[in-house]
């Protein structure tokens, strides 16, 4: 499943939902890197 993440204020990346973590980020993997960051909700 895609996932979208943010890093900081401006970047935000999408990949393959990994695992989420126990504070409440989430990571995602693109390619052979995993990135961690705050998932970002869907608009209502």
């Amino acid at each position: 499943m895609l996932r979208t993440i943010t890093l900081g204020s401006a970047v935000s990346i999408q990949g393959l939902y990994v695992r989420a973590l126990p504070d409440g980020r989430i990571v995602v993997k693109v390619d052979d890197t995993s990135y961690t960051g705050a998932p970002v909700t869907k608009a209502a």
